[in-house]
C-alpha cells in the first residue's frame, strides 16, 4: 500500500495536509503494535573473536544501545517534556517499541500502583529523604542493572581473564562481572553483585545484591531489594551483542519477565569513552528548597 503525501508551501507545520497526518499514524500504529522485540539471528558460520590465550570471545570494546528504553521499557508514543511551555521539543520522549518480551510487566497489584505513583513524582523531591520519591537518574544517582545497559550513551567493556569491567558514563559508573572465585556480595549496592560463566559463545551474569532504589525507566517501572537479574550476552557479529535479561522480585512481580535488545559497536576512528560526571548539575534541584528557607 503506498500513501500519497501532500505539502503545500505555507510553511512546514500548516502545510502538512491529512493523508500525510494518516500516514504518520499508520506508521506509529504499527511500530507500537509490536508486542516483542525481535532476537536477532546468529550467523550460522559467525565465531566471535576469542579473548587471548583462551577459548571464550572477547567483548572487549566500545558498545551502545539503540532504543528509547531509557523513557519507558514497554512500548510508547511520544509524549512532551516535563517544561514543554519553556523548552518545547526540546526534553520530548521519543515514540519507540519497547523491549519487554511480549509487552506485559507481571506486577503485583500493589507494586502497579507504586509504580504509577512513581511517574506522577517523577520530578518531585524531599531533600531530607533523597529515595522515596523522582526518578534516581533524575538526582544522577546510579542507574543500575539493566538500566545501565540500553542508557542512550556508550559504554565501555574491558575483559580479563578473571573479570569483565563495565564502565558507564552516567554518573562515572563502572560493575564488575567476577568470572572466577565467585562469592557472596558484602553489601547491597546499586550496581548489585556480578558472577559470570560461559554457556559456549554466550556470557551469563547472576546479579543480585541490589539496594532496592533504583528503576527500570522514567516511567516509573521498579523494582526492590529483592531483585534478581540473569543476563545473557552473545555475540551475533563482530559489531552485534544480543543483550537478554531475565528479571524476578517476588516482592514486585507475579512470575519472571524477560528484556531483550541488540547492542551495537561503535566503530568510528576517534570514538572514546568520556565521563558524565551529573552531580553538579543537580545541586538546585535537589537542594534548592533547602537553599529558599533558610533565605527567608
Amino acid at each position: 500500500m503506498v500513501l500519497k503525501a501532500e505539502v503545500s508551501g505555507r510553511g512546514s507545520h500548516a502545510g502538512l495536509a491529512i493523508p500525510v497526518v494518516l500516514a504518520v499514524t499508520v506508521v506509529t500504529a504499527l511500530i507500537l503494535s509490536a508486542t516483542a522485540p525481535v532476537a536477532y539471528a546468529q550467523a550460522d558460520d559467525y565465531r566471535a573473536a576469542r579473548f587471548p590465550g583462551t577459548d571464550v570471545p572477547d567483548l572487549s570494546g566500545t558498545w551502545q544501545a539503540l532504543t528509547t528504553a531509557n523513557w519507558d521499557i514497554q512500548n510508547h508514543g511520544a509524549a512532551p517534556g516535563p517544561f514543554p511551555e519553556l523548552l518545547g521539543a526540546w526534553g520530548v520522549q521519543p515514540a519507540g517499541a519497547g523491549i519487554v518480551v511480549g509487552n506485559e510487566i507481571p506486577y503485583r497489584p500493589e507494586a502497579l500502583e507504586q509504580k504509577r505513583k512513581n511517574f506522577e513524582n517523577r520530578l518531585k523531591i524531599d531533600p531530607q529523604n533523597m529515595h522515596d520519591l523522582g526518578d534516581p537518574e533524575a538526582k544522577c544517582f546510579i542507574a543500575g542493572v539493566p538500566r545501565a545497559m540500553y542508557q542512550p550513551y556508550p559504554f565501555q567493556i574491558v575483559q580479563r581473564e578473571d573479570k569483565i569491567l563495565m564502565a558507564f558514563p552516567f554518573a562515572a559508573s563502572s560493575r564488575y562481572i567476577f568470572m572466577a572465585d565467585h562469592q557472596e556480595a558484602p553489601v547491597d549496592n546499586w550496581m548489585g553483585w556480578s558472577n559470570g560463566s560461559w554457556d559456549g559463545d554466550t556470557l551469563v551474569v547472576d546479579v543480585t545484591a541490589f539496594n532496592g532504589r533504583t528503576w527500570f525507566d522514567r516511567a516509573g517501572n521498579f523494582a526492590t531489594e529483592g531483585l534478581h537479574v540473569v543476563e545473557r550476552y552473545t555475540p551475533m557479529s563482530p559489531y552485534h551483542i544480543q543483550y537478554e535479561a531475565t528479571i524476578e522480585d517476588p516482592n514486585t512481580f507475579t512470575r519472571p519477565w524477560t528484556i531483550r535488545f541488540p547492542l551495537y559497536r561503535r566503530v568510528e576512528e576517534n570514538v572514546e569513552f568520556l565521563d558524565m560526571r551529573c552531580v553538579e548539575f543537580t545541586e538546585q534541584f535537589l537542594y534548592g528548597t533547602l537553599v529558599k528557607e533558610s533565605s527567608r
